[in-house]
């Protein structure tokens, strides 16, 4: 592409243009993270991140509309998980046809997002509480896991694998449950877990649960 600069044509390389702004709005997520689980959400401020970044307060408010936005950036990102293919897109790449395998996959990736993505849904039901902007975002992050949760029942049920008395909207719970920031706290962060001890007890749990019937 070309444009015109005092009368003469200059080249303009719109694709390293697109790559940089993707840098800075990368660099904001991972810096806002660690500021938001360093300081708390009321410490986390725009003119602070952009500082932090060595960019303008304005620079950050176009890309985010304010520190909510921020919020479901960060979160956003850390449920891609560490692979390169985002973790949603290979859990549903899993194949549905033995039960058993796909519930250990699906914990396999909650063991990977699990580090990245408890803590600050950690600290945004804490933050919620005192923060009356936060308490949509956090609802909405709730909501959006459940109706993953939802859809990944529906799959199981559609593979033939929920028993007869089991309704949709209990393996969607179960899934929900499972899936949830407060099962790592409880064995991770304050027993002491590893991750492969996590994902077993997941993987076993969702098992048992989906197999009795109700």
């Amino acid at each position: 592409m070309r444009c015109v600069v005092d009368g003469v044509k200059r080249h303009y390389d719109s694709s390293a243009r697109r790559a940089r702004a993707e840098q800075v709005r990368a660099l904001l997520v991972d810096t806002a993270r660690d500021m938001l689980l360093r300081d708390g959400y009321a410490a986390t401020t725009i003119p602070k991140l952009a500082h932090a970044c060595g960019v303008s307060a304005e620079s950050v408010y176009k890309r985010f509309a304010g520190k909510p936005a921020l919020v479901r950036a960060v979160v956003a990102q850390a449920l891609q998980g560490s692979g390169l293919v985002p973790a949603e897109t290979r859990s549903d790449a899993l194949p549905a046809a033995d039960l058993k395998s796909l519930l250990q996959g699906w914990a396999a990736l909650g063991a990977e997002v699990a580090p990245r993505v408890a803590p600050i849904l950690l600290m945004l039901r804490a933050a919620a509480a005192h923060e009356p902007e936060l308490a949509g975002v956090a609802s909405a992050v709730d909501e959006d896991r459940r109706a993953r949760m939802r859809d990944n029942a529906r799959r199981i049920s559609a593979a033939g694998h929920l028993p007869s008395g089991m309704s949709l909207q209990r393996a969607g719970d179960v899934l929900w449950a499972y899936s949830s920031a407060q099962i790592y706290e409880l064995l991770v962060l304050r027993c002491g877990w590893n991750l492969e001890q996590y994902a077993d007890f997941i993987a076993a749990g969702m098992a048992a649960q989906l197999s009795a019937a109700s």
